[in-house]
């Protein structure tokens, strides 16, 4: 038995602070990257061909430009997550965290069960393969400072301030 070739599409989105890159197979999402990237995402062994027209690629740009412009808060593009059951775990964690709010990494590990395991959450969220939607800038240090994000501390800082604006905006 052979294993099945999975072709993946990718389109690109122009952010306010660079270029977001979606990566995507039939099966949802695999990749948003960001254009400078602290923990690039390896496309090694992958069949990735360029298709914003892709369903899945198409409404994840879509939905990421609504974030970004402020007219939405959530996102309902299927995942097509890999990783470790930590990892996924961790990460799946991040999409229950409330829009312009944040939690601690003590507090993200303690909601999967695993409360001693801060470091290893900070290590999952480094390796979050869809950022913004599964949102790691929405997690902080224990003192509410902000903490190691693959785009840059400036687009963890950019991204809370706007949902804090679109937020206060909706009161």
């Amino acid at each position: 038995m052979t294993a099945e070739t999975v072709t993946f599409s990718r389109g690109t989105l122009q952010a306010p602070f660079g270029m977001l890159t979606v990566v995507a197979s039939d099966r949802g999402v695999r990749y948003i990257t960001f254009e400078v990237d602290a923990h690039p995402k390896s496309y090694v062994g992958m069949d990735v061909r360029d298709d914003a027209q892709h369903p899945v690629v198409a409404a994840a740009v879509t939905q990421l430009s609504e974030y970004l412009d402020g007219s939405r808060i959530s996102f309902d593009v299927p995942l097509d997550l890999v990783g470790t059951e930590f990892q996924v775990d961790a990460w799946n964690a991040l999409a229950k965290i409330p829009y312009a709010s944040t939690v601690s990494y003590a507090q993200q590990a303690t909601s999967i069960g695993r409360p001693k395991a801060t470091r290893a959450i900070g290590s999952a969220n480094g390796r979050n393969p869809v950022v913004i939607v599964l949102p790691c800038h929405r997690v902080v240090g224990a003192d509410g400072s902000l903490t190691g994000f693959g785009g840059g501390l400036h687009v963890k800082s950019w991204l809370l301030d706007l949902e804090k604006r679109v937020s206060a905006q909706s009161k």
